[in-house]
């Protein structure tokens, strides 16, 4: 009979190997340490934590001794569990096991990964002669995701000065200390001592290379010209590459055509790679190719309760507007952790829909899952879009009260326009003062935004100043300020905010929205006269129209910043016409299938006049009409914003 071991051997996809040798490990009568220590390294090899436990406690069951390869398996396939972790470590110690180079590397592996810095320096330093290439290479991480590059770098130099063999996992641990710690100068001169020795056409170092160019220059040309030096690229230089490209919505396709490229030349994705593309087609503001991705998942060999991917498609869902699907998906997950919430709290609170957010975050609670910085950030934003101002206060003081969590720039911006948006602008502008850092571009943008929605002049030409002290080339300041001098018939001040606009340089980024049907995406810009339906669009905006002012639309002509005595009020009320969200959205509508949901993307804030307009012609066409902005979601069905136990007409 063929055993585990040979089996594992045998070149078939991970899982089907685990699966079928733990039937033939079944059908042995009397399984000796060898076999258990094996398949306990098969499932430790997957992150199966508690199917190497169930093995693990078969062996003391049947009264076999465990030794300290049983161990190392052991500790190898616990995930996240520390206080497992620390289990296993006392036993270690207690049963002598803590001489074995196996069972300490496995230890310091776990601690460096997973942020334990203490634990890690007192197994390393604890190890006295037993260390080898595994446990320096294992040390130099953990101080390099610590921030402590310096110390990383000593104890590489240590390394060297010893004696011990320097391989491409030490090389690339070095490199993780240089990306930990942003020093790209540091990173580029170890580049060049690679060079020299040829370690630079290594795959496991590629990886390391690519890590650090993509997270510390800001750009992916340094990426390729690494990729292309590799000799042999394995699948994990292709998922460095394809996470390098998710990471800016840059280059989301190109995170796409990579994907497919690794394919091409034969190999099959694994869960990381999954993790990686799914998280690009989250940038693409369309379901499609998140869609055709989570179809490949499902047929492939990564097991369909992979929480890692599930948690992916989740948050990619409810990126792109189908939050229905988010929710399905959430729901039939076997399993949540703290991403899987935060993916579906986020989901709901970009969508406006705060009652559900807030729900699910008590429902977190409840449940015993420990809320994070992240959390916070997602339900504060619900609670502004909700106006709910006393739970948003509430949530604040309990991030540091009860869960420790020192509130960062995101938080307190999530207050100010929490605060913004009830009109408490005085507090909104006392929490800037109090923040315990200086303030960015993006807590003055909010109380600017909350400014502009009440009509404070003064303290909208205080934020506005203040974001251009921090980014004189910024246009937001001037555009909100001139539009609103032009709402309050103020149109000498609009003038001259523009004219000192241009001689300064700064230009608007112009506004376009897109729609995608039939897998291909049409792009408009306001006054739009090159799309092939242009004609058609119109004609049925100007019939929309009519039905919209019988069902008791008026078109807002303060959102077409223009002096009244320079055009017409008929002509003001064109141009709100031709906006490029309701031409895209009639394009969508006359398109698909009568029931189709519509969504539309635009890349800057949605105007006034269209929120208003595109709810009646939500109801007029009987559809759901969703405009992913530059802040949010805004969904609309039968003329009402969707929000689950909230609508707001």
């Amino acid at each position: 009979m063929s055993s585990p071991l040979m089996l594992l051997s045998l070149p078939m996809p991970k899982n089907r190997r685990s699966c079928i040798a733990h039937q033939l490990f079944d059908q042995i009568p009397q399984p000796d340490l060898i076999s258990y220590n094996t398949l306990i390294s098969a499932y430790a090899d997957r992150g199966e934590t508690e199917a190497a436990f169930c093995l693990f406690q078969g062996i003391r069951e049947v009264g076999l001794d465990f030794d300290g390869f049983t161990l190392s398996g052991v500790i190898t396939a616990c995930c996240a569990d520390v206080s497992l972790i620390r289990q296993l470590h006392s036993l270690a110690v207690s049963g002598g096991f803590d001489s074995f180079a196996s069972v300490n590397n496995a230890l310091l592996t776990y601690y460096s990964k997973n942020g334990f810095l203490d634990e890690a320096k007192q197994v390393f330093y604890g190890m006295g002669q037993i260390r080898d290439e595994v446990s320096w290479n294992s040390m130099i991480v953990a101080y390099g995701q610590h921030g402590e590059g310096s110390k990383a770098l000593q104890v590489f130099q240590e390394m060297v000065h010893m004696g011990f063999n320097v391989d491409m996992f030490t090389l690339a641990s070095v490199l993780t200390a240089f990306t930990c710690v942003e020093d790209l100068p540091g990173g580029m001169q170890f580049h060049a001592k690679l060079t020299k020795t040829g370690f630079h056409q290594n795959s496991h170092v590629g990886s390391g290379l690519i890590d650090l160019y993509s997270k510390c220059a800001g750009g992916m040309s340094d990426c390729k010209k690494v990729f292309e030096e590799i000799l042999v690229p394995d699948l994990v230089l292709w998922n460095t590459m394809i996470s390098g490209f998710s990471q800016d919505e840059d280059f989301s396709e190109d995170a796409l055509d990579c994907f497919r490229q690794m394919q091409h030349v034969g190999y099959c994705p694994d869960d990381c790679s999954f993790v990686c593309v799914i998280s690009a087609c989250s940038s693409l503001s369309s379901p499609s190719p998140g869609k055709q991705i989570h179809a490949l998942a499902i047929k492939s060999d990564i097991p369909s309760n992979r929480i890692s991917v599930n948690n992916g498609l989740v948050s990619m869902y409810s990126k792109c507007g189908n939050l229905q699907d988010a929710r399905r998906l959430f729901d039939r997950m076997p399993e949540h952790n703290t991403v899987s919430v935060n993916s579906m709290i986020a989901g709901y609170a970009r969508h406006g829909i705060g009652i559900e957010s807030l729900s699910l975050f008590q429902h977190m609670l409840e449940e015993g899952i420990f809320p994070t910085s992240i959390t916070f950030i997602s339900v504060l934003c619900a609670c502004a879009h909700t106006g709910k101002v006393e739970e948003g206060r509430r949530y604040f003081t309990m991030m540091k009260e009860k869960f420790g969590i020192e509130p960062e720039a995101e938080h307190y911006s999530c207050m100010i326009d929490l605060l913004g948006r009830a009109g408490k602008l005085s507090e909104a502008e006392r929490i800037i003062d109090i923040m315990p850092f200086s303030p960015s571009t993006i807590e003055w943008a909010s109380l600017l935004g909350a400014c502009r929605m009440h009509g404070n002049m003064e303290l909208a030409v205080k934020a506005a100043n203040q974001i251009l002290q921090l980014d004189p080339s910024n246009a937001a300041p001037y555009v909100t300020l001139s539009n609103m001098y032009s709402c309050a018939g103020r149109w000498e001040e609009a003038a001259t905010i523009k004219r000192l606009m241009r001689d300064r340089g700064v230009k608007k980024k112009p506004g376009c929205s897109w729609i995608e049907v039939n897998k291909r995406v049409h792009v408009f810009v306001a006054e739009d006269c090159l799309h092939p339906m242009i004609k058609e669009i119109h004609e049925y905006l100007e019939e929309m129209s009519e039905k919209m002012k019988r069902a008791g639309y008026v078109p807002d002509v303060r959102w077409d910043f223009v002096k009244d005595d320079e055009v017409e009020m008929l002509e003001k009320v064109r141009r709100l016409g031709h906006h490029s969200e309701k031409l895209a959205v009639a394009f969508g509508l006359l398109s698909t299938r009568d029931g189709v949901p519509i969504l539309v993307v635009k890349n800057l804030r949605i105007c006034g006049d269209c929120h208003n307009a595109i709810k009646f012609i939500s109801a007029i066409a009987g559809r759901e009409i969703t405009v992913r902005d530059a802040h949010r979601f805004h969904c609309f069905n039968e003329g009402a914003m969707l929000m689950r136990g909230l609508l707001v007409i």
